[in-house]
């Protein structure tokens, strides 16, 4: 085992970056591209890092992971196959019109394994995909079952009073009434888009710490990029085993 990752306990997925929505909040940007993991290739991952180490979570997210819905589910049946008792879907919600197919997929993605869903929901999401579409996979998952909470993104803090936080509070007042509690959501980084469109909010003067910042010599979490970009390397070019034992900081 790479003492370097010897407390290694989570790995993260960026399914895809295509996406649905055009979030002036995004840190990755524009979504310029629309690229997709391999399945077979990330979820062979899964069950060869976690037969090494003592992996606790597994998360899928993107970009929006259920355009690529068949590689969620091949993730976190690697995941649920190996013990690993965290499986963690972040979605927007909206990837299909399709009533029929909302309802496939969310069956698809609970008999997977997946276990707790986050919804994101809030004033910036909201700006671009329609909250219907969103409330109706939100019914889907919750007959079968599944952890699901909203997810929203704050800006400046989840306790400032500015007029994205404000709309925000309105949108999961309407889904705790549906009984859809809000997790505790993320605060915004001062990047990507957010640091194209919504600068005036935040004090460049000031360095602003990154909260998915990583101890580069004692890792905790791992996360794959869209193109298989891991650690300074690729899995779509070597193997993960090989990436793993002789990364050094």
């Amino acid at each position: 085992m790479n003492e370097f990752l010897k407390n290694l306990r989570r790995i993260e997925f960026v399914v895809t970056t295509a996406c649905t929505g055009k979030c002036r909040h995004c840190s990755q940007g524009e979504h310029t591209n629309n690229d997709r993991i391999d399945k077979k290739t990330a979820a062979d991952a899964v069950r060869k890092i976690a037969k090494e180490y003592r992996i606790e979570s597994v998360m899928t997210f993107g970009g929006e992971p259920l355009l690529c819905s068949e590689t969620v589910c091949e993730i976190h049946r690697a995941a649920r196959e190996m013990n690993i008792p965290q499986r963690q879907l972040i979605t927007n919600g909206y990837f299909s019109k399709d009533s029929e197919m909302i309802k496939c997929v969310a069956q698809r993605i609970t008999e997977s394994g997946v276990n707790e869903i986050l919804l994101s929901v809030d004033a910036f999401h909201q700006e671009t995909i329609p909250l219907d579409y969103v409330r109706e996979f939100a019914d889907a998952v919750n007959i079968h079952g599944v952890k699901l909470q909203v997810h929203p993104a704050w800006l400046v803090s989840s306790d400032d009073d500015n007029p994205y936080n404000r709309k925000t509070r309105e949108l999961l007042d309407a889904f705790s009434q549906t009984g859809i509690e809000a997790s505790e959501g993320n605060v915004i980084f001062p990047s990507g888009n957010a640091l194209k469109y919504l600068s005036e909010y935040f004090d460049l003067s000031k360095e602003t710490e990154n909260p998915y910042y990583e101890d580069p010599t004692d890792i905790r979490a791992i996360c794959f990029s869209a193109n298989g970009d891991i650690l300074g390397s690729n899995i779509c070019k070597k193997d993960i085993m090989e990436i793993l034992d002789t990364y050094a900081p």
